[in-house]
């Protein structure tokens, strides 16, 4: 399948400038949703093109994501020199030298609150669950009834509300709880700074992902992947589109990348 002209004319350009950032969410994006996160792999075709692109000379490439770092790895078996933002950008790895996330007692007590309070919630609605993260907690509810997943959300909430310090998002069929004020633009924010990127190219699903579409400016293009309102340039329907997408950019910068 072609792609559409403005995209591929986008491509054309971004793979042109001298040091190009490839900065791309997991689930949804580079894998498809699935059940259960920790089934969770990258289409195999999207997979190569980012080794690929992490190959290339004058290219950096990033994955970031709502998931911990130590789930990241286990799940996208990134290229050895890929940067990464885990937890949506509480947590950050832009290589061997970098500090490791430290809570302050404040931000363990608060923590350790949202967890009882999420507990409670899941013993309480069948075919929810948890997810616990270094500076948060994770309510899932993408295997339970439609009511129950209202219901736990609901509750979730009515029990962290007293509670202050807490960075609460909804995503597609959780709810995400951080002791630590970050989002993916400021991840993104970082990569391209680390990285001296003088464009980036960054694609991802879901409403998290437009923290870092909206930092987007001139010289870089942004991808949605699936249906929703977005400040993306460009959107393709799902993530096996979007290998193509890949596919493109990897064979435009092989042969435009800076030497």
């Amino acid at each position: 399948m072609a792609l559409e002209a403005g995209l591929q004319a986008a491509l054309r350009t971004l793979a042109a400038t001298p040091h190009l950032l490839v900065a791309l969410d997991f689930d949804g994006t580079l894998a498809p949703i699935v059940e259960r996160a920790e089934d969770a792999r990258a289409l195999p075709a999207s997979a190569a093109a980012v080794r690929v692109l992490a190959g290339l000379p004058s290219t950096t490439t990033a994955l970031i994501s709502g998931r911990a770092l130590d789930s990241l790895r286990a799940v996208a078996d990134p290229p050895a020199d890929t940067m990464l933002i885990g937890s949506h950008g509480a947590e950050t790895w832009t290589g061997p030298d970098g500090t490791p996330l430290a809570l302050t007692p404040h931000q363990a007590e608060g923590l350790a609150r949202a967890v009882a309070v999420v507990e409670r919630v899941v013993a309480g609605h069948p075919g929810t669950r948890i997810e616990f993260k270094p500076a948060g907690v994770v309510l899932h509810t993408r295997t339970a009834a439609d009511t129950v997943a209202d219901a736990a959300v609901a509750a979730a909430r009515a029990g962290l509300a007293p509670l202050d310090g807490l960075r609460i998002t909804d995503g597609k069929r959780v709810l995400e709880i951080s002791v630590v004020e970050a989002d993916k633009g400021q991840g993104l924010a970082l990569l391209r700074q680390a990285s001296a990127a003088t464009a980036v190219f960054f694609a991802g699903d879901d409403v998290t992902d437009e923290h870092a579409q909206r930092t987007l400016g001139a010289g870089d293009v942004g991808v949605r992947i699936g249906p929703g309102e977005t400040a993306a340039s460009f959107s393709v329907a799902t993530p096996e589109a979007f290998t193509e997408v890949l596919e493109e950019l990897a064979v435009l910068r092989a042969a435009g990348a800076p030497r």
